[in-house]
């Protein structure tokens, strides 16, 4: 982790770093998933590389079971997640960009506000996320930034069971760019 641009909001319950979002030892570590939940490129490809087969099998029985046509863009579900350090894995699709009639900011806020209200649900404390939509799906970072912030900010209002939320860049040009862009106050 580049401690230069660990910083922190919201009373400390916010971290902004830049790491392997693999190796957080946190309750739960959110994959930016593709709608299948059987493994991709990028974050969800290291989640369920290093996480190893548990993962896959706790996917394939929720594709069995509650999302036999795939996890819905927006929505969110939880797993183990197998070697990783983490206890559980949060599963989200986000938005590709362009690709939902506008309604992308709200699909992107739906991802966040799904993933913490899931931790909350389960009694989790601490949770780290990568930076959704940002990559493959090409959702602007800048924007990215406000819509994720104001999300978590809004729902950290209401909610006193996460003492501790990581947002957890690949690249220190990524944090910068959330810096940047954030709506923490």
């Amino acid at each position: 982790m580049n401690s230069q641009y660990e910083q922190t909001f919201v009373d400390e319950r916010v971290v902004i770093s830049v790491g392997d979002i693999t190796l957080e030892k946190v309750d739960a570590i959110v994959n930016a998933a593709n709608s299948s939940l059987l493994g991709g490129a990028g974050v969800d490809g290291a989640i369920h590389r290093v996480g190893g087969p548990a993962i896959i099998e706790a996917c394939r029985k929720i594709r069995r079971t509650t999302h036999p046509h795939g996890l819905p863009t927006g929505e969110a579900v939880i797993t183990t997640a197998g070697e990783l350090p983490a206890r559980h894995v949060i599963h989200t699709v986000g938005p590709i960009f362009g690709q939902h009639q506008g309604q992308e900011r709200e699909l992107l806020a739906a991802c966040y506000q799904n993933c913490l209200l899931l931790a909350a649900q389960n009694s989790l404390t601490t949770i780290a996320f990568p930076a959704i939509s940002t990559g493959a799906y090409g959702y602007p970072p800048d924007e990215a930034s406000e819509v994720s912030s104001a999300a978590i900010a809004k729902f950290l209002v209401e909610d006193s069971t996460l003492q501790q939320i990581r947002l957890v860049f690949f690249r220190s040009q990524d944090a910068e760019t959330f810096l940047h862009h954030h709506k923490f106050a």
